[in-house]
């Protein structure tokens, strides 16, 4: 069995969309206070495999019902990429990437819900899922290119490092945003601890990491309204970057001066999942493969 290279890009579509899906799934747990729903893992508790003889327990066990979606996704991604023609070393080691990233952030969850959501284990869970998402962009995009070419640089120097300015930039703002749902009160649980720290605080350094990135990216748009070469490279990633990053800021402080409202936070986690995609793409959008070069 031989898989063509557009059947396998769109199993690795299917990987990505099942990555973002667990994030939202997962945030929807935490909002419903449905994080120990289920007190156990693997089982529901410690009498039953599945319980749904509450709601809580219930939206726990879709998101991990969801989890072996996911699995199934990447599985596909991997399995592809070794009968995809022709094989490329590449395309296995990313979806590679994600089956090993999938089942240490299921341990991981498993390790939030034994230790009763404790804030620092559900950071980690977040904050591996938006590498997954990162590494199943890459992989997105590494499949939708042509076999054998290397990848060269095409934008300059300095917008090359606005971009990964502005990428660091998305990642800070990401960490500080888990900070600031540790300390908040959309814990997963009414009993579930919180970090002991001044949210008024920590909110303001995440909104402070938006407003520099935000810089960042008018420094970026004024370049590439001066190269041609950075424009015709750029210009449509970066498009989509900033519709995308300025719906999340909005997004972001409505939530903060309405009192963090459920569906806005949801809203609001869903917007960082498409940012970090948008982000990945437009770092990759600083190189391209060769043969795309000559016109």
């Amino acid at each position: 069995m031989r898989l063509q290279p557009s059947a396998y890009q769109r199993s690795t579509y299917f990987a990505l969309i099942a990555l973002i899906g667990i994030i939202i799934t997962g945030a929807a747990v935490r909002l419903t206070n449905s994080g120990l729903g289920c007190d156990d893992w693997p089982n529901c508790n410690s009498e039953k495999l599945i319980d749904v003889s509450s709601a809580h327990a219930a939206i726990e066990q879709v998101n991990r019902l969801l989890t072996g979606v996911v699995v199934v996704a990447v599985a596909a991604a991997v399995l592809g990429s070794y009968v995809r023609s022709p094989r490329r070393r590449d395309l296995v080691w990313w979806s590679w990437s994600l089956v090993v990233g999938v089942f240490a952030n299921a341990f991981l969850g498993a390790i939030t819900v034994w230790v009763d959501l404790h804030p620092y284990a559900v950071q980690g869970h977040l904050l591996l899922s938006m590498a997954l998402i990162s590494a199943g962009a890459v992989l997105v995009r590494r499949a939708s290119e042509p076999d054998g070419v290397e990848r060269e640089p095409v934008s300059s120097g300095p917008s090359t490092m606005l971009v990964r300015v502005i990428a660091l930039g998305v990642t800070v703002a990401v960490v500080t945003g888990t900070v600031v749902t540790g300390a908040g009160p959309h814990a997963g649980d009414e009993n579930a601890v919180r970090l002991n720290v001044d949210i008024s605080t920590v909110a303001r350094i995440h909104g402070a990491s938006v407003i520099a990135t935000l810089i960042a990216a008018v420094v970026l748009a004024i370049r590439l309204r001066a190269s041609a070469q950075d424009q015709r490279y750029l210009q449509a990633g970066f498009t989509k970057w900033l519709t995308v990053a300025m719906m999340q800021a909005v997004i972001g402080y409505v939530q903060y001066f309405t009192g963090v409202p459920e569906l806005l936070v949801l809203a609001h986690v869903a917007g960082a999942s498409l940012l970090y995609v948008a982000t990945t793409q437009l770092l990759l959008d600083t190189s391209r493969p060769a043969v795309s070069l000559v016109r």
